[in-house]
């Protein structure tokens, strides 16, 4: 289950930092991508150059790689990892952890990651018993961290008890056993439309909607991190996929957008239709960009083919359908509407009277409307929405 994934290595100071080679050589065997993020204490114990032949990457230490205006993202290399794990963890590494202390790449990389954490504690049996640590570890807990205990045996103290890190065959069971827990979708096909359509009027004009694509964007990389095949119909964005094994096809108006959710609608075990697809487009586009002669301008629109309706109009036994319902008043009436006109097997409902929910927005407030009635859940970060909306797929297939 590591095949393909992407994991950041934090290495701490610690006498058990020259065990994150094995784990660099077992992750990598098992196909997984490594990026080691080192501490300047931990650079002490292990050279940048030694972990950077076995990860045929460059090491990441500092803030500014150079002084030549380059620098090293941790908010990219949050949004990068499938996940992040620090083996070795420092005492010191663990109380800036639950604390926010973001003083070196580290630590702030490790606020900004999204992906799950899983920490591995190496310090003497009386550092790691000590009340401090044990708080601290139960914070990280408390934020969603998993904690690889230690093992108990010969420490470098010379000392023996409970503070040896974790063997990394071990560490690396762990990271497997968790993926594999999650592939709940392995071996299902899933179809995503997201973002909006453009209809255009004239070569340089067209009727479009405020939907960024986060939310489908979210849904794509929910299901392919849990096993899925996803194939993902996205509408103008500047947003890009993050899981490699994604296939986005890229689409501009909703006639576009129909043909290939049709194509891939018949092969796929589920839909998740988020795109916000336009209702009408113009009945005439001009091939020249229409001059202002004139005070008034008459479009005159057709309706588009409605997506939705069609795929569940095509829809079997075997497959699921979850639309999307962005509304500004009767909203769960409208929801009920619309999940039984269409054929949907839940709809995911979200109102413009929430702040912070609906177009652009890195948050959203749905609630799950089926047939037996809804499920409403509080104002979270997409990526969360998404978790939830892909456990209730989950549920029913």
């Amino acid at each position: 289950m590591l095949k393909g994934k992407k994991i950041i290595l934090g290495i701490t100071g610690s006498i058990a930092a020259y065990k994150s080679c094995y784990i660099i050589r077992g992750l990598i065997k098992r196909g997984a991508e490594v990026q080691v993020v080192i501490t300047p204490a931990g650079k002490e114990f292990i050279t940048p150059i030694t972990l950077s032949a076995l990860t045929s990457k460059p090491v990441i230490s500092e803030f500014f790689a150079q002084r030549d205006g380059t620098w090293n993202s941790h908010v990219d290399l949050g949004l990068w990892a499938d996940a992040v794990v620090i083996a070795p963890a420092t005492a010191s590494t663990i109380g800036k952890m639950a604390q926010g202390i973001a003083d070196n790449m580290l630590i702030t990389t490790y606020l900004s990651a999204k992906a799950p954490v899983f920490v591995a504690p190496a310090m003497d049996l009386d550092m790691y018993a000590h009340p401090s640590t044990q708080k601290n570890l139960d914070i990280l807990r408390s934020y969603g961290n998993h904690i690889i205990e230690p093992g108990t045996g010969f420490l470098a103290s010379h000392l023996e008890g409970k503070g040896r890190m974790e063997e990394p065959d071990k560490i690396i069971e762990v990271l497997d056993a968790f993926f594999s827990k999650n592939a709940d979708l392995s071996g299902k096909k899933v179809l995503i439309t997201a973002g909006p359509t453009y209809e255009k009027i004239d070569p340089v004009r067209f009727i479009g909607n405020y939907s960024s694509g986060k939310m489908g964007f979210a849904l794509a990389e929910e299901c392919a991190n849990r096993g899925a095949e996803v194939t993902l119909i996205a509408g103008p964005v500047q947003l890009k996929t993050q899981n490699s094994s994604i296939k986005r096809i890229d689409v501009e108006s909703a006639a576009e957008m129909a043909t290939q959710a049709e194509l891939y609608f018949k092969q796929s075990d589920a839909a998740i239709l988020c795109a916000a697809v336009a209702d009408f487009t113009p009945a005439v586009t001009s091939d020249k960009k229409i001059k202002r002669e004139k005070d008034d301008l008459n479009l005159q629109l057709k309706p588009t083919q409605d997506i939705a309706a069609h795929l569940g109009s095509m829809k079997t036994a075997n497959q699921k359908i979850i639309g999307f319902a962005l509304e500004t008043n009767n909203e769960y009436e409208n929801a009920q509407l619309k999940l039984a006109k269409k054929n949907f097997d839940f709809i995911v409902l979200n109102s413009l009277q929430d702040k912070g929910a609906g177009f652009q927005c890195d948050t959203n407030k749905i609630s799950i409307v089926t047939k037996e009635g809804r499920e409403d859940f509080p104002l979270k970060d997409k990526s969360e929405v998404a978790r939830d909306i892909i456990d209730c797929l989950v549920k029913i297939m």
